[in-house]
């Protein structure tokens, strides 16, 4: 089948891509729905905006740039254009789009406070009842599922899963060009341009051409950089600890029955460690937990108080690098005397493997295909990503002890 173009070619001026093209009547309706519009009120960094000022953007506008990327793909990869019928195509662009539809307020902040994985919620939008659901089921019967099967990898086509979740996909290559402007940061910035022109699709699967290896090293530093440089940056950090201390300070007084001065029902659902239903979901946003905050930071209990006032004029937790468990301890003791800790001490030993091997039938790998078109995995030939790949990379590979 062929999907319906509109009239006219809409055009997002973006910061990134200069501009985004949708030409689609399905992409343009999806765009415009509640739950897309919903992620303008996500910041696509969580708490990072609290040390690079300048990273306000949004999941919304990264939906956007991941869409871009997979609509260049499309049209300027030819043998991925020539491996995928309309339908498949379709699929391309619109898992590119609404790959990050689940995510809670303050993106990967959200899942310290609730344990239910945002890419369950997404599958959950996307499978409805939701308007996604309504607008990709109208405009094919049976979209909506093959979109959610592309976000859980399970679609079967390899090269689908491959173009939206692996090791180099259009997730990806937005949000570390992204980032790095957005932060002000140099460590993200790779040449998109010439990792598309490298691209092509070799017996149903995603290759790059060898001759341009150095391009793919030169992405695989990238993301290492920006997550020892911005990702892992312990001020940012602190702040969303602080944000899962606040919740668990509010949990507990749900619990103890406390007498609140206000309702707080967009975050009552959320109390417990169940999967809440779409619309309780969906009315959670970066805006709504922050008023939350605030609002409770007029009740007469001192630790919620406390836990608002730093969230909201940033009077982060201190942070500190330890390398044995008698430093924790020690730490905790002298925390103790003057907080309970369960609020206010927190260790965290974030680690990140930049380049693995992962998934049925290594599709999440990167493949390199020679000019003898023998195909080999990227690790085998690079001895720069070979490195990041046998490197679990952490915050300076120490623990983070955060505290007043």
């Amino acid at each position: 089948m062929t999907f319906s173009l509109l009239p006219e070619r809409k055009v997002f001026r973006d910061t990134i891509h200069s501009y985004i093209h949708v030409e689609h009547t399905l992409i343009w309706q999806l765009i415009n729905t509640p739950e897309m519009q919903r992620m303008k009120r996500i910041h696509q960094l969580g708490g990072t905006y609290q040390v690079f000022p300048t990273a306000e953007h949004s999941r919304f506008s990264h939906a956007l740039g991941a869409y871009e990327i997979a609509r260049r793909l499309l049209s300027e990869v030819p043998s991925i254009h020539e491996a995928l019928n309309d339908v498949d195509g379709m699929t391309l662009l619109c898992a590119a789009l609404l790959h990050d539809i689940g995510h809670g307020p303050f993106s990967h902040a959200f899942e310290m406070i609730h344990p239910i994985r945002h890419e369950e919620y997404s599958v959950a939008i996307l499978l409805g009842p939701s308007r996604v659901h309504e607008v990709l089921e109208h405009a094919h019967e049976g979209l909506a599922q093959a979109v959610a099967s592309v976000l859980k990898k399970e679609h079967p086509l390899p090269l689908l899963n491959q173009l939206v979740s692996s090791q180099i996909d259009a997730d990806r290559m937005d949000y570390l060009l992204r980032d790095a402007y957005f932060t002000g940061t140099p460590y993200g910035a790779f040449d998109v341009s010439r990792v598309l022109r490298l691209a092509l699709v070799h017996q149903g699967r995603l290759v790059f051409k060898e001759s341009g290896m150095a391009a793919v090293e030169n992405f695989m530093m990238g993301r290492y950089h920006m997550y020892r440089q911005v990702y892992f940056h312990p001020a940012s950090m602190s702040y969303e600890v602080m944000i899962a201390k606040w919740f668990q300070r509010f949990s507990d007084l749900v619990e103890q029955h406390y007498p609140f001065q206000s309702s707080y029902p967009q975050v009552l659902p959320f109390v417990g460690r169940h999967q809440v239903t779409i619309p309780e979901y969906l009315a959670m946003d970066d805006m709504t937990l922050l008023f939350s905050i605030r609002m409770s930071g007029e009740e007469a209990d001192p630790i919620l108080q406390d836990l608002s006032d730093r969230i909201l004029n940033r009077r982060l937790f201190r942070h500190q690098r330890v390398d044995r468990e008698e430093d924790i301890q020690a730490l905790q003791a002298k925390v103790a005397l003057e907080h309970p800790l369960a609020y206010y001490f927190y260790v965290d030993r974030p680690t990140q493997t930049v380049y693995k091997k992962y998934g049925r039938n290594d599709q999440d790998a990167v493949y390199l295909m020679t000019p003898n078109y023998k195909v080999e995995e990227l690790s085998k030939m690079s001895a720069v990503v070979r490195a990041l790949k046998n490197d679990r990379l952490a915050a300076d590979d120490e623990t983070l002890v955060f505290y007043p």
